[in-house]
């Protein structure tokens, strides 16, 4: 049984004894989640930004429009802030590929601050690790910037420092395909460079001369193990899984854990679905979505009765040909062996919000307050709460600070 397990065990009974009955334990947890820092590593939540009538500030419902944040439910889920992410789909690896994606990138990081600065009474830019907690202490939600997929510098390494410049703290190399400067673990056509490409191990270096977190989810093993090895500062997955709980490549297997530990290194568990069970393909439920998406065009183009509209008929085929769908416990599962394999101090929260994350259970971030319930159960003392839902994140930023001011200094 493992470590963990056999401390639930004894951790639930002590539970049932202290704070019976169970409304007062469910009070207590949420006192102290609510006492935390708390900040998630990977939210695509800029991704609704420029969708039509989308504010940041209006309570939203997720089986109406999709999304998973906005500040009532960031209130409601006791969540401070995180990594907003600059995404951007791989592209043609061309000329007007890489202008064409430096512009979306530039447009997203723009939208970013334009939310920041339009609500400014609720949120604040954070350029430093000692900034999330004098961010938290004013009454406001933190914003740090985050890059998944480099792409949009093609191949100009200077561009790092214009996006450093504007705010962005982490970087990963790489999506779902391989680009310039790394191999995905999701290729279809599989390895290209083996890991990281010249270019690549330039970025590793230029990255640690800025002071960004270096960033190997969606990366190949071959470029999380040269990454760990040339990185001046702890890396992170910032959103990723275990292999041992599923095998899948986009997960990590437990020798690499304990090496990225072994590195001070963090993996932030991810509460997407098809990393955490099995998908299920139904032919005529991919035919359906498609027709949808042929009809209606881009999701978060819609608004008003258009998205209603949608929204009614995407929820129709849902229940018409439903799937198996992961569970917080499935999700549980994964961040408990983690915690197993390397401790609280190389583990945190990257649930991929608004990129595909969200289990039954754990639906949006209104409910993640349930993370904080069950590792109390599991017998998690709050100082390491406190490291898993933002110390740890925050020790690599600062890792990656003081090893730009020495590089400075050299």
């Amino acid at each position: 049984m493992r470590a963990y397990a056999v401390r639930s065990c004894l951790a639930a009974w002590v539970a049932l004894m202290a704070f019976a009955p169970a409304p007062s334990f469910a009070t207590d947890a949420r006192e102290l989640h609510e006492s935390l820092l708390t900040l998630d590593s990977h939210l695509d939540t800029p991704a609704n930004f420029s969708r039509p009538g989308w504010d940041m500030l209006d309570a939203h419902v997720r089986d109406q429009d999709f999304s998973q944040v906005d500040y009532p439910r960031m209130v409601a889920g006791g969540l401070d802030g995180g990594f907003f992410t600059i995404y951007t789909p791989q592209g043609p690896r061309t000329a007007q590929g890489f202008a064409d994606a430096r512009t979306s990138a530039l447009l997203r990081t723009v939208a970013i601050h334009t939310m920041v600065a339009r609500h400014g009474e609720r949120f604040e830019l954070a350029l430093r690790a000692d900034d999330a907690a004098r961010i938290a202490a004013a009454g406001k939600r933190i914003v740090y910037l985050s890059i998944e997929n480099l792409y949009p510098i093609g191949m100009d390494l200077t561009l790092l420092q214009t996006f450093y410049d504007l705010g962005v703290r982490m970087v990963g190399p790489v999506h779902f395909r391989n680009n310039d400067l790394a191999d995905s673990s999701t290729d279809p056509d599989g390895p290209e460079w083996h890991g990281l490409s010249p270019l690549g191990r330039a970025l590793v270096a230029e990255a640690n001369r800025l002071g960004m977190i270096l960033d190997a989810s969606h990366a190949s093993d071959d470029v999380f193990d040269q990454m760990l090895e040339l990185s001046a500062t702890p890396i992170i997955l910032s959103h990723s899984g275990v292999k041992a709980e599923f095998d899948h490549p986009r997960n990590i297997d437990d020798a690499r854990l304990r090496r990225l530990a072994a590195a001070g290194g963090v993996i932030q568990m991810n509460a997407y679905g098809d990393y955490l069970i099995e998908a299920v393909q139904i032919p005529q439920r991919e035919a359906a979505f498609d027709a949808l998406r042929d009809r209606y065009g881009p999701r978060r183009s819609l608004a008003g009765e258009e998205l209603r509209a949608y929204a009614a008929e995407r929820n129709a085929i849902e229940a018409h040909y439903p799937v198996p769908r992961a569970s917080f416990d499935d999700f549980m599962a994964q961040m408990l062996h983690a915690l197993d394999v390397v401790g609280p101090d190389h583990v945190g929260i990257g649930l991929d919000w608004d990129g595909g994350g969200g289990v039954t259970g754990m639906e949006d971030v209104a409910s993640i307050a349930r993370i904080t319930e069950r590792l109390l159960v599991e017998g998690t003392s709050r100082d390491d709460l406190a490291k898993i839902w933002s110390g740890n994140v925050l020790r690599l930023l600062r890792a990656a600070e003081a090893e730009a001011e020495a590089a400075a200094q050299r």
